[in-house]
């Protein structure tokens, strides 16, 4: 990805309907005879409220207040770099009347360029992996967009990934990709906004910022500019478990828009003070609890920074103000954080009065480790020797350089002791051959969350045994045996 200059402040300026010093934009401009009416949507920008969060946060010293995004047009922070990087493109020509813009999204960023794009004549093309929500998806439609939905679990370079898919759209006549992960436009914007905004509202008085981090463009340009004014305050970074900014081990997650498997033109690593990093079952859990005890119908990412602000918070004292930065509204998220069925088959949420496949698991006993599985080299030799040492009749192949902290990504397939019995009577050479040649496709999943009748229906399904998950972790290998030696030991 190539970076590309950002254009003069005066964009933002005007856009925000700023005459003057930047502390002093309006919330909806006036015309000669008081009334209050925005020449359009785009004035609306910024300005969001910061609200206290004493509920949330009744068990800390601290003062923690949320600056919230949701009160954009579009619903989230993404609005603010919609038109920035837009009028940007227009300026520096690559954006041209008639154009169609691209963009690799998980929905928010859709958002504010469909925005700009309906007010200025553009046509949109937003490339989305296939983790977000149906409801985002609808709602990029609803703007008139087309969506291109690539999966998750692949390398960036991988030619299905989102990024490149959406590098072949943008290579096309008049299209073009404003790339929020390059262009510095992205976190101009909040330097020129959304810090200055922070700053204002606390008088000044902020001690720290805590922000998830996704391109990187918010904490960057918040930061920076929160940094210039007073050098001490902290900027907290909130980063998914699985993403590369906090931690080596780089894999899958549930929640969107934070997070990475790259590192960003639009991020600089040196503003961020620390980090706090977050799973999903943290995420999820802070996400509900915000609409539930403070009225804030927040999403998934949200959750995961006011994760990380309590985190942080724990160690503040009475003196300190932490604003914690909230981007977007959990309307997009109705038909999975906010349903308990989705958040059941997931591992995160247990239905009351059911036993669960959890329950079952437990009940196996023995010696037999948790997840006995093989690797694609290993031969069918020792793939047999396996399944004859904890006599078990089926195996999931998982990834050659993952053991015990696999994720369900790294789940490749499965041998069956019937599969490999029938292989073996055909012909005797297949026993050294290697797993990875004569594996059968991976095993069902269910939650371990889930009821054991959800668990059985599969089972009679015909799946000789299922993979238990716990969010996206295999936990667990779970037959028919099991789940009868479970029921009789009940009785």
């Amino acid at each position: 990805m190539t970076e590309r200059g950002a254009p003069d402040p005066s964009v933002y300026r005007r856009v925000a309907g700023i005459d003057g010093d930047l502390a002093e934009a309006p919330r909806r401009l006036r015309d000669e005879r008081g009334r209050e009416i925005a020449p359009d949507l785009l004035a609306l920008l910024g300005e969001t409220p910061l609200v206290r969060l004493d509920r949330l946060f009744a068990d800390v010293e601290a003062t923690v207040v949320a600056k919230v995004e949701s009160f954009n047009p579009g619903g989230s922070v993404k609005d603010r770099i919609g038109i920035a990087l837009v009028e940007a493109l227009e300026a520096s020509g690559d954006l041209r009347p008639g154009g169609t813009i691209v963009e690799p999204t998980s929905g928010n960023t859709g958002v504010g360029l469909a925005i700009a794009a309906a007010l200025k004549g553009y046509r949109c093309i937003f490339v989305c992996p296939d983790k977000v929500a149906t409801d985002k998806i609808q709602l990029l439609r609803a703007y008139g967009a087309e969506v291109v939905v690539c999966p998750t679990a692949v390398e960036p370079e991988d030619p299905r990934s989102y990024y490149s898919v959406s590098d072949e759209l943008a290579s096309r006549p008049n299209h073009v990709k404003p790339n929020q992960y390059a262009h510095l436009a992205n976190p101009q914007v909040h330097e020129l906004s959304t810090g200055p905004e922070i700053w204002r509202q606390t008088l000044g008085e902020v001690t720290a910022f805590v922000a998830g981090v996704g391109t990187g463009g918010t904490i960057t340009g918040v930061g920076r500019y929160l940094k210039r004014r007073n050098p001490d305050v902290v900027v907290v970074g909130a980063d998914p478990e699985g993403s590369i900014y906090s931690g080596d081990d780089v894999h899958t997650y549930l929640v969107e828009g934070v997070g990475e498997d790259f590192w960003p033109a639009t991020f600089d690593p040196d503003v961020v003070d620390r980090w706090e990093r977050i799973s999903d079952a943290e995420s999820f859990a802070w996400t509900r609890r915000a609409v539930r005890e403070e009225g804030l119908l927040v999403g998934g990412s949200c959750g995961l920074a006011l994760a990380g602000a309590h985190r942080y918070a724990q160690e503040c004292g009475p003196d300190d103000l932490v604003v914690v930065l909230l981007p977007d509204s959990g309307r997009g998220y109705l038909s999975k954080i906010y349903d308990d069925n989705w958040m059941a088959e997931h591992g995160f949420l247990t239905r009351p009065g059911r036993t669960t496949v959890a329950d079952g698991l437990r009940g196996k006993g023995g010696d037999l480790p948790d997840l006995v599985h093989v690797h694609p080299s290993e031969t069918v030799s020792q793939a047999i020797r396996v399944l004859r040492e904890f006599g078990v009749s089926q195996l999931p192949v998982f990834s050659e350089d993952v053991h015990d902290d696999a994720r369900l990504a790294d789940v490749l397939g499965s041998i069956r002791e019937t599969a490999l019995l029938d292989a073996a009577l055909a012909d005797q050479g297949v026993l050294d051959r290697p797993v990875g040649e004569v594996m059968q496709e991976p095993l069902p999943v269910v939650g371990a969350a889930d009821g054991l009748a959800d668990a059985s229906r599969l089972l009679s399904g015909g799946a000789p045994a299922l993979v238990v998950v716990d969010g996206d972790r295999p936990v667990g290998v779970l037959s028919r045996s099991d789940l009868l030696g479970h029921l009789v030991g009940d009785e």
